[in-house]
């Protein structure tokens, strides 16, 4: 027999093919096991986003005739400060929320909840990460030490509040767009970025969505002291006694 021929099965199909698509279907349930969760939040983010911009868009519009001016497309209305303004002003919050949430659980306690740590215990994210610097399976701003670690032992902090200064300047971009729009529809002066962060409309739709997040992880923390939810690593062990502080 030639070697170089392709070994077929019993019944003469290629082999090849099959094996592949077997490959490729494990390839795909692998990567959803490992992922499925942030697979799944990314996605509900994506549909989310596009619902909320096309009913924007008709609001927009609607308002856009009832001033008499020409509506605008769908891309087009990406780019207005209506939108950016709607986006930013969310997301500003929600990176603040999350940013205050990491910093206070380094110091902060509550007992019998499952999002805090043990008051009387040291726990395994307060040790030293510069005793594994010889570790070659650690992180390389671990082994790399000095102002490189540094940064990295509070990156997931800063790379929040980054998120959260982005998204605070570009709801007071978009707002101030907006504001001028309707200033001028009204036969006032435009204002400026700065002159927009000193009304009380943006500290108003600020203030509101911090309100609301900060209400939302104080629920879950003392909420988690009480109730459960079984197979979630948010929930402590249904079985567990309510003074039990942490998930485990």
């Amino acid at each position: 027999m030639n070697t170089s021929e392709r070994v077929r099965p019993s019944d003469g199909s290629p082999a090849e093919p099959a094996a592949a698509a077997d490959q490729a279907a494990r390839g795909v349930r692998s990567l959803w096991k490992e992922n499925g969760l942030s697979i799944a939040l990314f996605g509900f983010f994506l549909l989310f986003l596009a619902g909320q911009s096309y009913a924007g868009m008709l609001e927009y519009n609607q308002e856009l005739e009832e001033h008499g001016r020409r509506a605008v497309g769908y891309v087009q209305y990406l780019g207005t400060g209506h939108f950016v303004e709607a986006v930013f002003e969310n997301w500003e919050s929600e990176f603040l929320q999350m940013a205050a949430f990491v910093v206070f659980t380094v110091f902060l306690y509550q007992k019998g909840s499952a999002e805090s740590k043990k008051p009387d215990e040291e726990e395994p994210v307060d040790a030293d990460p510069r005793e594994k610097q010889d570790d070659p399976n650690a992180p390389w701003p671990v082994r790399r030490g000095g102002f490189v670690l540094k940064l990295y032992e509070n990156s997931l902090c800063l790379a929040l509040l980054a998120l959260f200064a982005i998204s605070f300047i570009l709801h007071a971009a978009g707002g101030a767009r907006v504001y001028s729009e309707e200033q001028v529809l009204h036969g006032e002066e435009p204002v400026s970025l700065l002159e927009y962060l000193g009304t009380s409309r943006f500290w108003f739709e600020s203030l509101q969505n911090w309100q609301s997040e900060f209400l939302a992880v104080f629920a879950i923390v003392v909420l988690s002291v009480f109730l459960r939810q079984r197979g979630s690593p948010e929930s402590k062990p249904v079985a567990a006694p309510h003074s039990q502080t942490g998930a485990e």
